[in-house]
Order: C-alpha cells, then structure tokens, then sequence
C-alpha cells in the first residue's frame, strides 16, 4: 500500500505560477513511476505529466508542455509539479498517482491515487 498526500494547490492569477508536491508512504517511493493527473468539474480526468523511477524520463500533455516541469526526490519520497504561466483553463483538482510501467500517460495504469488539490487560475 501506498499513501499519498498532494499539497501546494491554491488560488492563483493568471500568468501565475504554483508549485505541487506530492509525498509518498508505505512503500519505495523509487520503485514507481509517478505521474500527474487533472479533473475539471464536468470534465474527465486527464493527463499532465509523468516521470519514471530514477528521473530521467519524463512526458507532458501537449496542453501544458513548455509551461510545467515534472520532478521527483528520490531521498524525500516526494514528486512536484512546478506549473508556470498558468491558464484559467488549468483549473482544476490535480492528483498525483504511482505506476510499476516504466512511464505512461494512461490512468488505468497507475495504482494508487492521492486525495487531489484544488488550483484555481483567475483570468
């Protein structure tokens, strides 16, 4: 089992830039994939990016590439996601998720799910 806790949402304007962490317990942390998901209401949950275990690999959804950077500290059990120029379009509850595939965008594949928080973008 793996429990995670996102943190670092929050009400931004836009152009604006937030940084999300996301802490990892249970298991080893460098034994997943860890990746970046979003849902806006009404909306289905969708892809934002991605890295694999040792951090050299990472992938982004074409709607956030050049504005997000995925990361990860091994030592600190923590993934983040640095968002920059955000959008009011960014709106949304943002979760991070662990994965066993090397990398992928696919939410099937990840396993274990945070609880989210919330980032909102004001135009």
């Amino acid at each position: 089992q793996v429990q995670l806790v996102e943190s670092g949402g929050g009400m931004v304007q836009a152009g604006g830039s937030l940084r999300l962490s996301c802490t990892a317990s249970g298991r080893t942390f460098s034994n997943y994939a860890m990746g970046w998901f979003r849902q806006a209401p009404g909306k289905e949950r969708e892809f934002v990016a991605a890295i694999n275990r040792s951090g050299n690999l990472v992938r982004y959804a074409d709607s956030v590439k050049g504005r997000f950077t995925i990361s990860r500290d091994n030592a600190k059990n923590t993934a983040y996601l640095q968002m920059n120029t955000l959008k009011p379009e960014d709106t949304a509850v943002y979760y991070c998720a662990t994965s066993t595939a090397v990398i992928t965008s696919t939410p099937d594949r990840y396993n274990y799910w945070g609880q989210g928080t919330q980032v909102t973008v004001s135009s």
